[in-house]
């Protein structure tokens, strides 16, 4: 039998926080239940450590293939592309590292396997386990809200700019996401506190350690070609461009549209491994990565019945760049152009096709 609730709450809410979401989705909750059979649902939940060591196992031959391609190729044609999909790896082992946070590695938990795998996911992106574990669960918690949810209330850009959206897209993402989780880490217990300055501080000494090595081992072509373009120019790109597929456009009346419904694409799966079914993930936090793309498809007439409408990643980069959309208000009820003060609108039900491959 599966679980009486499966959209289960991720984690037990701060006591600073209000538990936002999860007290607004009890207005849809009994519809989404109803759209998939129990039986379905509880094999959806089904947690396979083979096969996320098999997804793992991928992502890693990926990384070493790029990684000879990047540094052997004589031609930019080759080299520049290799150095490419290397920052699009480094910004996937954070997704690796949210599999470990909802506990869906194993089985049953392992606290000691899941904690090496917190740092070895940890290190490629530079950050600290712990705050992307206490930070994500809390924006689950409190999605919807504009105080509590820290992704919200820290990270979306507040000056609606088209300039200040692509800061975005370069290394200033950097300063702006650490000054962000600062701001954030400074409302937790001095415990956890002093162990995010712990694993921040390994984080940036393994980096410069690496940085050290290729510049002492392979010169600058290794340097630039291993680390520069795939950290400073891509992965910048890639956490913006899957950060638009979240909860930008959405209908800020109706909580089922509280995240960015994006199509079904084998090619977004292998490039965001999996991550690009995020309302999925806010709908049934419990379900590994591999078994997302089947929820997509499973909820296909709930969206439907919800008016939910499937948008592509050219859709939402059009919206958010050129048409200059604001963050987490209702792109398809919003004035063209449309910037701060612009108040969101209500969403008129449409037919949407959720179900492309």
């Amino acid at each position: 039998m599966p679980p009486a609730m499966p959209v289960s709450r991720p984690a037990p809410k701060s006591t600073m926080k209000n538990g936002s979401y999860w007290k607004h989705a009890a207005e849809f909750k009994p519809r989404l239940l109803a759209a998939i059979p129990r039986e379905e649902l509880r094999l959806l939940h089904e947690k396979s450590a083979a096969r996320h060591f098999a997804v793992l196992a991928r992502q890693i031959a990926i990384t070493v293939l790029a990684a000879f391609g990047a540094l052997a190729g004589g031609s930019p044609l080759v080299w520049l592309p290799c150095s490419i999909v290397l920052g699009f790896c480094a910004f996937n082992f954070t997704v690796l590292l949210h599999e470990v946070v909802h506990s869906t590695v194993f089985r049953t938990r392992r606290p000691g396997a899941e904690n090496l795998l917190g740092w070895l996911y940890a290190l490629p992106s530079g950050i600290s386990k712990s705050q992307f574990t206490r930070w994500h669960l809390d924006h689950h918690n409190e999605l919807g809200s504009d105080d509590d949810d820290p992704k919200r209330h820290w990270l979306t850009p507040k000056v609606v700019r088209r300039w200040y959206k692509a800061l975005y897209c370069t290394p200033a993402l950097f300063p702006i996401y650490f000054r962000a989780a600062a701001r954030e880490a400074a409302s937790y217990p001095s415990d956890l506190r002093r162990q995010v300055k712990r694993e921040r501080l390994v984080t940036i000494a393994v980096h410069v350690a690496v940085m050290a090595t290729l510049l002492v081992l392979g010169g600058t072509t290794a340097f630039v070609r291993l680390y520069a373009i795939p950290y400073f120019a891509v992965f910048p790109i890639a956490f913006t461009v899957n950060r638009l597929g979240q909860h930008y456009d959405i209908d800020p009346r109706r909580p089922a549209n509280w995240g960015t419904l994006m199509r079904a694409s084998r090619l977004t799966e292998l490039v965001f491994l999996y991550s690009s079914y995020h309302l999925e993930h806010h709908y049934f936090p419990s379900v590994p990565l591999y078994n997302l793309r089947r929820v997509h498809f499973a909820l296909a007439d709930f969206y439907r019945s919800e008016g939910i409408r499937a948008h592509t990643y050219r859709e939402v980069l059009w919206g958010w760049f050129v048409v200059n959309r604001t963050p987490h208000t209702d792109w398809s009820a919003a004035p063209e152009g449309s910037g701060p003060g612009v108040a969101a609108a209500v969403r008129p039900a449409r037919q949407g096709d959720p179900a492309r491959v």
